[in-house]
């Protein structure tokens, strides 16, 4: 066994910090597949166990990193074999177990993905764990009778990784995209990536006066939650679907069951972490065909190890437009 770099968790006195050091590869987790990391990236849940908020890591030293994309080195598994390009996205790696901002990784072999054809890993942890539940959550209003041209799709907190990716993917569908943000400066941006118009996120966050409120989307994609979410229902067309997918305006959902006896709505929960393997590989497919590269080069900023305290800072605070990716070589 030999040291690898990685970027080390510890706690002191209730305070995590952070530094890129050199650990013995031993100290990796079981598993029957080990994989040569060559990229990460940084997603809000990532954000949270950097600075240690909502107690993710109960156990420390520890090497956060939820996602990660390399190539198979070596494998007890006959899924794999040394070359393959892999992908891991959730099942609690980098929050229970050591995860993706190290140059290895360690993980059973029914965790990962094999890269898709035509996809470099870096575009792979473009998308990363918020993409994937982006995409998830298309696919899901899919089956719940989505349609192109069938009215406005909402995406809420769009300026974000998982928005970024919901407003791109949908336009490409052939979609009209309403996106909702509190930043201005991001509607260029947005409008490059396929959004046809824009909603103040304050419109949204306003308490719900009413049980119902004229109808407008035709689905919606919520990275949100908490009054937003409560909003939008009210404002579904009958019979249409929004998929919940985060909490970043809270965890509380003060809401009417009104919208779902009267207008026959759906709430949609999307989960990436623990969401079967089959699935995955349908993901990861419709993302490599409704995702166009060139969407995924303009949402994303490149950083180093070194670089991520700082970067987690920036995305708690909202402060991040669409994906940051880890360059394990730099």
């Amino acid at each position: 066994m030999s040291e690898i770099r990685a970027l080390l968790l510890d706690e002191e006195q209730g305070k995590v910090r952070a530094s890129v050091t050199r650990v013995d590869e031993a100290r990796l987790p079981p598993g029957d597949v080990t994989v040569a990391v060559r990229y990460s990236t940084l997603n809000y849940k990532d954000g949270m166990v950097l600075k240690g908020v909502g107690r993710l890591v109960r156990s420390y030293p520890h090497v956060p990193g939820i996602d990660f994309a390399g190539t198979v080195e070596r494998s007890e598994s006959p899924e794999f074999k040394p070359g393959d390009a892999v992908i891991l996205t959730g099942w609690r790696v980098g929050e229970t177990r050591w995860g993706g901002y190290a140059e290895k990784a360690r993980v059973n072999a029914r965790e990962l993905v094999r890269l898709p054809d035509g996809m470099s890993p870096k575009h792979a942890m473009a998308i990363g764990t918020a993409g994937f539940t982006a995409m998830l959550a298309v696919l899901a209003l899919e089956e719940h009778g989505l349609r192109p041209g069938a009215g406005e799709v909402l995406v809420t907190g769009a300026a974000g990784g998982l928005g970024s990716v919901a407003v791109a993917v949908l336009a490409r569908l052939g979609h009209r995209v309403v996106a909702s943000t509190g930043r201005a400066e991001t509607h260029e941006y947005l409008k490059a990536l396929g959004a046809a118009a824009f909603l103040d996120r304050a419109e949204l966050a306003k308490p719900v006066e009413r049980p119902l409120q004229a109808e407008r989307w035709a689905g919606a994609i919520d990275a949100v939650g908490s009054t937003t979410l409560a909003t939008l229902l009210t404002q579904l067309r009958y019979g249409a679907s929004a998929a919940a997918c985060g909490l970043a305006g809270g965890n509380d959902l003060p809401a009417s069951v009104i919208p779902f006896l009267l207008r026959g709505v759906n709430l949609l929960g999307i989960d990436s972490v623990m969401c079967p393997i089959e699935r995955r590989r349908a993901a990861w497919s419709r993302l490599a065909r409704d995702l166009p590269a060139s969407a995924l080069d303009s949402m994303t900023e490149t950083v180093r190890l070194e670089d991520l305290p700082g970067c987690a800072d920036r995305i708690l605070k909202g402060g991040v437009r669409g994906r940051i990716v880890v360059d394990l070589t730099l």
